[in-house]
């Protein structure tokens, strides 16, 4: 089965297999005197972590978070120009972040790892991991998380998972009921879009929370999907081989939109104007200032692989991938 590296599709051309944190090898396996697993092995402080692989970025108020392999977390006060890395209570990879408040936030991750910070990034304690969900739970990482505000967030992942809680991370339960999934296809991004709720997976897999569960939308591309972003005038969901679907009915209708490119559209934000910011997984910047219904390249000096960008609040943009973080100034 072809499943979606955590790597955000930095691979060209398309779908890379999930990997777990965890390498297993054949010859020489650890002795178990030795062995620990990484869900219980602090991450390692690194003078490169800057420069490794990133894979998810937050803002926590004014502050920008990084999270990326081996459980680096980087924060930086000066718009993405220094960064000092975090302390992490694992060793797994991490993926996504979110902060709904400047000091409160969530990271997710390979092993199906919950982390939580109250501090806006700069410590962190471990609230789940996949082991609570039985043996094959460590084995599903979760790539998106979303909170709505300090008590009630969202996890998806691969096979279909989705977590939520209502007491800020206390408690997470597996939701089983509700989701229009019936193939367990891997959800790779949790967005809210004004009023709209949506999670977007593999297969044209589009859903939107309608009150009582996650409806499937009816979309014109049946691809895997990276991401969702828009306003309260459109929706847009992005995914391989540069495609992009809009609506500006609440989901209702769909069209897709040209970019001109041909190689996945990996991640999204809305940058200082509100302006709609699409990132390439080779480090190519889309920019639409007509809410999604066209898009222009962005001139950049040098081009790197990317999985996450986010505005910085200064006019500027961090984009973050296989070589760390690089800011690039807003036309």
């Amino acid at each position: 089965m072809q499943r979606r590296t955590l790597l955000r599709a930095l691979a060209a051309g398309g779908a890379l297999p999930i990997v777990a944190s965890a390498a297993v090898t054949a010859a020489a396996p650890a002795t178990p005197a030795t062995f620990r697993d990484v869900i219980d092995t602090p991450a390692a402080p690194s003078a490169l972590a800057a420069r490794g692989l990133l894979i998810g970025l937050a803002r926590a108020g004014k502050r920008i978070v990084a999270v990326g392999q081996r459980g680096h977390v980087l924060t930086s006060d000066d718009a993405g120009k220094g960064w000092q890395q975090a302390a992490v209570p694992v060793s797994s990879d991490l993926v996504a972040a979110h902060f709904p408040t400047p000091t409160l936030g969530w990271a997710v991750g390979h092993d199906g790892v919950v982390l939580h910070s109250a501090d806006a990034g700069r410590s962190w304690t471990r609230q789940f991991d996949g082991r609570q969900l039985g043996p094959q739970g460590a084995e599903n990482p979760l790539l998106d998380v979303l909170f709505e505000d300090a008590a009630n967030g969202i996890a998806v992942g691969a096979f279909g998972t989705v977590l939520r809680t209502s007491d800020g991370g206390r408690q997470w339960l597996l939701v089983k009921d509700g989701i229009d999934n019936p193939k367990g296809l891997h959800l790779y991004a949790v967005r809210r879009v004004g009023a709209d709720l949506y999670i977007a997976g593999e297969q044209g897999l589009l859903l939107k929370h309608d009150g009582a569960r996650f409806a499937a939308l009816a979309i014109p591309y049946p691809g895997t999907l990276f991401g969702v972003i828009g306003n309260e005038r459109a929706v847009l969901a992005h995914g391989l081989r540069g495609n992009v679907v809009r609506s500006t009915d609440g989901g209702r209708n769909w069209a897709a939109v040209p970019t001109g490119l041909s190689v996945g559209l990996v991640a999204s934000t809305l940058d200082d104007k509100g302006r709609i910011v699409l990132v390439s997984q080779a480090g190519q910047v889309l920019v639409s200032s007509d809410d999604g219904a066209s898009f222009a390249p962005m001139k950049t000096e040098r081009a790197q692989p990317a999985a996450a960008v986010i505005a910085t609040g200064t006019g500027q943009l961090v984009l973050a991938g296989l070589r760390g973080v690089q800011t690039l100034a807003l036309a």
